[in-house]
């Protein structure tokens, strides 16, 4: 394969796009960070190996660019699912199934930016649009507490539901996975709910617990 002409003055994020664009379809295709190595991506580029290195130090560089190639879009789909709805609770759980969703659809990428150490900036982004929706739900008193906390509380029962539908595909999951994301983000929320309520560490006995939870849920049923 023949290489690309030396890039001129001001054409080097546009060379620097190119070689993010190759090196995700080689990612997405392979499903692994090992075969994105950088003379491969030069190849597939048309550029020189050390064309790359001007744009990326190392590999570890290059794996984390592309992946983070990738955020924007769970931005804005969280922002959308916000948006969707005026109940700060109710945005709360669809921002939840977008975040969940966005992981789903691009598995590689959540694999190496969330699920191994190293990824800051991926974690910082992912905690912000959680700290943004559960601030809200304080603020209208449907949940009480640090938002930081209570917001760590709900990411880590999300990010264990799809960190587990990524690392074990081949477990026997419910067939519709939309309803049981559904279920968990649910879980999650109603009983960050009640729990911060509740004095810390406070757990009712069982029997006492089933009578006011039956009876609190025919309430809001009917």
């Amino acid at each position: 394969m023949s290489t690309r002409v030396r890039a001129r003055r001001g054409e080097g994020e546009r060379l620097r796009e190119e070689i993010l664009r190759v090196a995700e379809e080689l990612l997405v295709e392979s499903g692994s960070e090992d075969a994105l190595t950088l003379r491969a991506v030069a190849r597939l580029a048309g550029v020189t190996t050390p064309s790359v290195y001007l744009h990326f130090a190392d590999k570890e560089a290059l794996v984390q660019a592309v992946c983070l190639r990738s955020w924007n879009e769970l931005r804005e789909r969280m922002h959308a699912a916000a948006a969707s709805a005026e109940d700060p609770f109710l945005a709360l759980g669809r921002c939840g199934h977008a975040y969940a969703r966005f992981a789903l659809d691009h598995p590689v990428q959540y694999r190496l930016l969330m699920m191994r150490p190293g990824s800051p900036q991926a974690s910082a982004t992912c905690f912000g649009h959680m700290v943004d929706g559960v601030s809200a739900c304080v603020s209208a008193g449907v949940l009480r507490g640090d938002p930081k906390v209570l917001a760590l509380g709900l990411w880590s029962a999300l990010h264990g539901c799809v960190s587990l539908l990524i690392a074990q595909p081949g477990f026997a999951w419910p067939e519709d996975l939309d309803a049981f994301i559904d279920d968990t983000i649910r879980m999650a929320g109603l009983g960050s709910a009640l729990a911060s309520r509740l004095p810390r560490r406070t757990i009712p006995a069982a029997a006492t617990l089933t009578t006011e939870l039956d009876t609190f849920a025919a309430r809001l049923t009917h």
